[in-house]
């Protein structure tokens, strides 16, 4: 990147309000310009992987998770009947969509479904990890620099040693504390968003805006699958459906 391109990037943007505008890469720039090390802090690798992940995070994951929700929803009514009552029963209280922040806190069972959902279909089936220096895993195995470890999210949601017998199957109440609170779970084994300094920073929202979007979708239509058509992954960078999901609609 080059110092021209450097100074024409960190330009200030006005919007039609005259408010200032500052875009994440260039925040990152000015931070790497204001380093005293030789080739700045982050570099252009670092930016290059940084914009990556943003793309990939805030694109496909969040619609590629609630294609996965609905499919669970409609193979399940249980769990189906759970959800409609609770936002039933938030709306009543908050009938004003506007006050969303009060609305969401009381959909504790919707935002377990969904973590339920990303546990057994997380949007990005693999993680890759670097290794810097040499290192020895929990495991015992040893990692020399510039190793590439790989995770398999698909594979560790379905993990017994992780996540107990029931593994292979959809139950939002695992997520629910006896306090009826959404139970914790630590990164490192509920690793969707990522762990440590690379965790998530757009976690929350993703979450709120997916609860926001189901409420909205079960408050005014009935989904109901087409039973005959196959609903598979197909996994590359996403976890896709391979033929998408059929389903019929109809207004309540």
């Amino acid at each position: 990147m080059s110092k021209t391109q450097n100074q024409s990037s960190n330009k200030q943007k006005i919007n039609d309000n005259n408010e200032v505008c500052t875009d994440l890469l260039t925040l990152y720039i000015k931070e790497d310009e204001n380093r005293k090390t030789p080739n700045g802090y982050y570099g252009d690798k670092f930016l290059r992987d940084t914009v990556l992940t943003n793309f990939i995070a805030g694109r496909d994951a969040t619609s590629i998770t609630l294609s996965w929700f609905f499919y669970l929803f409609c193979k399940n009514p249980q769990v189906a009947s759970k959800i409609r009552k609770e936002v039933n029963d938030a709306m009543m209280i908050n009938d004003n969509w506007r006050n969303f922040k009060e609305v969401n806190s009381k959909l504790v069972y919707l935002h377990a479904a969904l973590c339920e959902t990303l546990r057994l279909y997380s949007p990005v089936a693999f993680e890759a990890k670097g290794c810097i220096e040499s290192d020895t895993l929990p495991s015992g195995h040893h990692v020399n620099p510039n190793t590439l470890i790989i995770f398999n999210l698909f594979a560790m949601g379905r993990t017994k040693s992780i996540w107990g017998d029931d593994c292979n199957e959809f139950k939002p109440e695992r997520w629910i504390s006896e306090q009826g609170k959404i139970r914790h779970e630590p990164a490192y084994k509920f690793f969707v968003f990522s762990a440590g300094p690379r965790t998530c920073l757009g976690k929350d929202m993703a979450l709120t805006q997916m609860k926001l979007v189901v409420a909205t979708i079960i408050q005014n239509y009935v989904i109901k699958e087409v039973e005959e058509h196959e609903v598979v992954p197909h996994i590359s960078i996403f976890l896709r459906m391979k033929h998408g999901f059929k389903v019929k609609i109809r207004r309540c």
